[in-house]
């Protein structure tokens, strides 16, 4: 099992990066979303510049927002200034295209979009749809130091529902999931599964022609003896990235009319209400309002223990290692965590200091 970090763009604060290769975590998925945070690009570049040995990569860059070749080409050049230990994530656009007001891409536009991406990621050529037409379309000079495409670069498929999950494996080296228990990794692998198998691919066996790998995003909480899972610093810590799951679940409701799931009854009222004082024309900035970074003070009501369990791990050293055992043994091969933005050097420490030694050989 590895332990990797997400980590939100920003491109002055790239000792953050460093910090995580100090302390042994595998990888560094920077964020992509151009109204939330810097240039996930940018901020790979720097990261590439100032770290050795972790694994970098966009976690996850969104297919809705750059055309197949300019993600190509700009993980590619990644790829020259890290060679070897950069990877590509790639979504269709949660967060990214919500807070402009946008839905995801639909999966059949996803999935033209990674039919295009695959061959480009490799320098080879691939077909872009224009209008009526199909253009070929191939980076023309991988050979003069603009780009690596020498060095594999792994593909990441992102996927909350089976068909997008499918898509993963269609076409990916990986997928990332949302989900951290093993019942759900085991029925989000069915999914990915499932689509290798009508592409006939073979994914993770002795055989397989692709060495099949799946991380989860979460955050996780080391308690202190007696600690509460709602005290004070559980909520520092890992707030934000309950909050997100409480956007999510709420951006669902509001463009797809998908119920709220049973650990948010106790405040769906509540934040339903909150959100509806808002501008129609502006509530899906409100929406994202802190993500992934830090709670809201007028949103720090809803960090009930169901809400900080649902998306987080959040327990003792010793209930966290099992819980690692577990999802290791359903199939998951890597968990990256998002803490909140002011407390995640800490965050970093006690995870390396109390969990890192005792997952490596998972």
């Amino acid at each position: 099992m590895d332990i990797g970090v997400c980590v939100a763009s920003r491109v002055t604060d790239i000792d953050y990066v460093v910090l995580a290769e100090q302390l042994g975590f595998s990888h560094a998925w920077m964020t992509d979303s151009q109204m939330l945070w810097s240039d996930v690009y940018a901020s790979l570049a720097l990261a590439a510049d100032r770290t050795k040995t972790i694994k970098l990569g966009t976690g996850v860059a969104v297919s809705g927002t750059r055309p197949a070749a300019v993600n190509a080409a700009g993980i590619a050049t990644i790829n020259a200034l890290a060679p070897g230990r950069t990877f590509f994530g790639v979504g269709s656009g949660n967060t990214a295209r919500r807070i402009m007001g946008m839905p995801p891409q639909k999966i059949a536009e996803f999935d033209a979009y990674l039919q295009t991406l695959v061959p480009l990621l490799r320098g080879e050529e691939a077909w872009l749809k224009h209008g009526d037409s199909d253009i070929p379309i191939r980076h023309i000079m991988p050979e003069d130091g603009f780009v690596n495409f020498k060095d594999p670069i792994p593909l990441f498929v992102s996927g909350f529902g089976p068909r997008s999950l499918a898509l993963a494996g269609t076409y990916g080296d990986g997928a990332v999931l949302g989900v951290s228990t093993q019942s759900a990794v085991r029925q989000s692998l069915a999914a990915v599964q499932g689509g290798a198998r009508a592409s006939r691919r073979v994914l993770a066996s002795e055989d397989s022609e692709t060495n099949f790998y799946n991380t989860a995003l979460t955050c996780i909480t080391v308690l202190d003896p007696q600690e509460p899972v709602d005290s004070p610093r559980v909520k520092r810590e890992c707030g934000a990235m309950a909050m997100a799951s409480v956007h999510y679940a709420f951006d669902q409701f509001r463009n797809f009319g998908h119920q709220p799931p049973n650990w948010l009854a106790e405040i769906w009222d509540d934040y339903c209400a909150l959100l509806s004082r808002e501008p129609a024309e502006r509530v899906h900035q409100r929406i994202h309002a802190g993500h992934n970074c830090w709670v809201l003070p007028e949103e720090e009501r809803f960090l009930t223990p169901s809400v900080l369990q649902a998306a987080n791990m959040i327990g003792t050293q010793e209930q966290l290692i099992e819980r690692l055992q577990g999802l290791a043994s359903a199939g998951l091969n890597q968990v990256m965590v998002l803490p909140n933005f002011d407390t995640r050097n800490q965050v970093l420490e006690r995870i390396s200091k109390d969990i890192l030694p005792h997952v490596r050989d998972l």
